[in-house]
């Protein structure tokens, strides 16, 4: 996986989810809190998706193949996708149900935290700390790759699904401990349960509506992407930069991966003396889009000569295939 793919933040997450997913299942074990219990799935969760990140990164390193030639680098659209998937059920929908679960028990036991009363703020404190280490990372990866875009457009056109994956499950991490601490808190203060399963409940709304939010943009680049509209922009400027090829007469862009990138496009060539004149000018071309958009490693141009049609009424020129 490249810098793009964000490994070190990917490893960041991965470490602070394992370590605090422990704390939380003993204060959970000691404690009873739904909130716990429901902050010690999310952590399992976080961690098994930090997992699949790095096994998808791993798989679409793989050459390709007669049965797959242009490679797998859609991988890690996929499991960018299975990520989404998790974090619905197993962090959301656990946690919503877990709610359900405890508001229900407290109208036939009703009662607060009882045993090792003040161990779940302590927990909770602390994962918070590791958290925001973690969503820290998060963030230096992605200025270095932003660049002036804002937060949600660079959640929402990144190529590389890996960061823009760990940055809303780490803000969801943060937010969610938050609103652990607060069902928690109220719980012991009041020794009313209902705050803690009000709590758990505003976890499983938390992760629901990001897992959300990933599927679709992860859906929208297994479907498949076209480059960004600057990525185009220097495309066309390097077909166009000789003297080899006259216009474009129409290109497709689609991205085989986050870092690989197919083109095709049929252009209007200028008259060539011969065969082999032509295909070193398509040669020239090629290589032109490559030393401006190094990612684009797939290059079909099919060459053509248009004439200028007969001048229409409305005055411009229509261009027809000769």
């Amino acid at each position: 996986m490249s810098a793009g793919g964000g490994t070190r933040a990917i490893v960041a997450a991965l470490l602070a989810n394992l370590g605090i997913a422990v704390t939380k299942f003993v204060a959970f074990a000691l404690s009873g809190s739904s909130s716990m219990l429901a902050e010690s799935i999310h952590s399992v969760a976080d961690s098994g998706n930090q997992a699949l990140l790095l096994l998808g990164g791993r798989l679409s390193k793989r050459r390709a193949t007669p049965e797959h030639p242009f490679g797998y680098g859609r991988e890690r659209y996929i499991y960018a996708f299975i990520v989404s998937i998790v974090l619905f059920s197993l962090g959301g929908l656990f946690a919503l149900y877990e709610a359900y679960h405890k508001w229900h028990e407290q109208q036939i036991h009703p009662g607060g935290i009882e045993s090792w009363r003040w161990l779940p703020i302590v927990v909770l404190v602390v994962a918070i700390v590791l958290e925001s280490f973690s969503f820290r990372t998060a963030i230096v990866e992605s200025n270095a790759i932003r660049g002036k875009a804002g937060w949600w457009e660079f959640i929402r056109r990144a190529k590389a699904p890996e960061l823009p994956v760990v940055l809303l499950e780490d803000l969801g991490a943060l937010l969610g401990l938050v609103f652990a601490l607060i069902g928690v808190s109220m719980t012991l203060v009041t020794d009313n349960g209902y705050w803690d399963a009000a709590g758990t409940a505003a976890i499983g709304v938390l992760l629901v509506a990001i897992a959300v939010v990933l599927a679709f943009e992860t859906k929208s680049l297994l479907v498949g992407e076209g480059a960004s509209a600057d990525v185009v922009r220097r495309i066309e400027q390097a077909i166009t930069g000789g003297a080899e090829v006259e216009r474009i007469i129409h290109m497709k862009t689609l991205h085989l991966g986050p870092e690989e990138l197919l083109v095709a496009a049929k252009v209007a060539v200028r008259p060539y003396a011969s065969a082999a004149e032509l295909a070193e000018g398509i040669n020239t071309v090629e290589a032109r889009i490559r030393n401006s958009v190094p990612i684009a490693r797939v290059i079909y141009l099919e060459p053509d000569i248009y004439r200028k049609a007969e001048q229409p009424a409305d005055g411009v020129p229509e261009l027809k295939e000769a």
